[in-house]
């Protein structure tokens, strides 16, 4: 096989470092497919590895990205062939294996998605991570009865990739969507992708009581810590808070109350351990009734493999706005 060039991650005697480089396709993590790379996504997770500002890799050297689609250009299992369109997500990819950022990788074929005939490989990396993990929200909380007539869904940290999709992916299954963010510049936006209304999330204001007015049917959370204690309090009866982010805080400090007097559902969202059956449940459905009608405009940027690292600061300061995708190949 040829020679490829990567975005690979280096911790050793040398230090941490990370950046664009050859190396031999046969180095890669081994796999049953080996597909050629067209599309990748940047997540904050990917910014963390490629700095260093967070315990990602779990080995080194590892090529960076968490997202990845492509063509098959070899395969040993029989469910795939040459020219067969993919994706992974997750799944170990820049935490044990190599992942997306290199113009080839090798999947184990467990872990590689046939892609739905009704996504682009482009679509697929827009949706990445972000979208499977808004997508695997709904799915944990339809499962276990969430319905429109429960009221509206709050989302927060909503200008966020999981945010942003979160708001098209709710509003396309049937619900009202009401958006928090502290990015009030962005209000309108969130508006164009379904949000009823958006609130500051620097005028919240809890009570700290631990029963308030029922206002949402449910909660997609991406920021925990006080935010999502404040707002456990205000869910309706058996209405679920799908929990997947800690952008303010890992830490919750709540009562049993809304659980015991409500029946309310915290249920945790864990896109990258998610097992082959959820997984392709999850892309069906984002590929058809839940597929959101906003991809290209929640696609704020577009980037060689070259620069993928430019944006990483930014993203981990919180300045991004919108999904980044990598242009590898194709």
């Amino acid at each position: 096989m040829p020679l490829m060039k990567a975005f690979r991650i280096h911790s050793d005697d040398a230090g941490y470092r990370a950046g664009i480089e050859t190396m031999d396709t046969d180095a890669l993590s081994p796999g049953e497919v080996l597909v050629k790379a067209e599309w990748s996504s940047v997540n904050y997770k990917d910014a963390l590895a490629g700095t260093g500002k967070g315990k990602i890799l779990r080995r080194f050297p590892l090529n960076g990205g968490i997202d990845v689609a492509g063509t098959v250009v070899a395969s040993t299992d029989t469910r795939f062939r040459e020219g067969d369109k993919v994706l992974a997500t997750g799944s170990g990819l820049s935490e044990t294996r190599d992942g997306g950022y290199g113009e080839y990788v090798r999947l184990p074929a467990d872990l590689t998605i046939p892609l739905p005939a009704t996504l682009t490989t482009r679509e697929a990396m827009i949706l990445g991570t972000a979208g499977f993990t808004a997508a695997l929200a709904l799915l944990r909380m339809t499962d276990n009865r969430q319905t429109p007539d429960l009221g509206p869904i709050a989302i927060t940290g909503a200008t966020g990739g999981v945010g942003m999709l979160g708001i098209d992916i709710f509003t396309r299954a049937g619900y009202q969507v009401h958006a928090i963010s502290g990015k009030t510049d962005r209000f309108d936006f969130l508006r164009g992708l379904g949000a009823v209304d958006c609130l500051d999330r620097h005028a919240l204001s809890f009570s700290g009581k631990p029963m308030e007015s029922a206002k949402y049917g449910g909660l997609l959370d991406n920021v925990g810590g006080k935010t999502l204690a404040g707002f456990l309090p205000m869910i309706a009866s058996y209405g679920n808070a799908a929990i997947c982010g800690l952008a303010g805080s890992p830490d919750l400090a709540t009562t049993v109350m809304p659980f015991i007097i409500r029946g309310v559902s915290v249920l945790g969202v864990a896109s990258a351990g998610t097992g082959r059956a959820i997984r392709d449940e999850v892309w069906q459905r984002l590929s058809s009734d839940w597929k959101p009608r906003h991809l290209d405009t929640m696609c704020t940027k577009e980037l060689a493999l070259e620069d993928v690292a430019s944006v990483f600061d930014t993203m981990l300061e919180g300045g991004s706005f919108g999904r980044t995708v990598v242009r590898i190949g194709g």
